[in-house]
């Protein structure tokens, strides 16, 4: 039986950061719900719907590489089937080229389908470094 600690919202996130690491889309795929939204420092646009997301996910496959994600000051709640995980992303890759490093509060919303945590936001906000 899975202890709770292996079963947080928390632990969904940490996750979803090994898959985005590893440009796993499978992976990501299987853990967003088919009304997924989403925005991000590299699209800079509102993606809505699985098909937007999937397709953000190809194109980043082909642009961005040396993904290292790492979560802190997290905090999470769950209310019934809704829940909800903020905390600062700390991330480095390299896009067309370039090494980019982003420190940014985010935010991912979670809808539960079943025993299943699926993700229906991902807000993610890099900050200045001047901030």
């Amino acid at each position: 039986m899975a202890t709770q600690a292996e079963t947080s919202l928390q632990q969904t996130v940490r996750r979803l950061l090994d898959h985005l690491d590893a440009m796993d889309l499978d992976g990501l795929g299987e853990m967003v719900d088919d009304e997924v939204q989403g925005v991000d420092e590299i699209a800079r646009r509102w993606m809505r719907g699985r098909p937007a997301i999937e397709g953000y996910l190809a194109q980043l496959k082909d642009t961005v590489s040396d993904v290292r994600s790492q979560m802190s000051d997290a905090q999470e709640e769950a209310w019934g089937d809704a829940g909800l995980v903020t905390f600062v992303l700390d991330q480095s890759y390299t896009l067309d080229g370039q090494q980019q490093t982003i420190s940014a509060p985010t935010s991912i919303v979670f809808r539960r389908r079943g025993s299943d945590w699926k993700i229906v936001l991902i807000h993610s906000v890099p900050l200045p470094e001047d901030a």
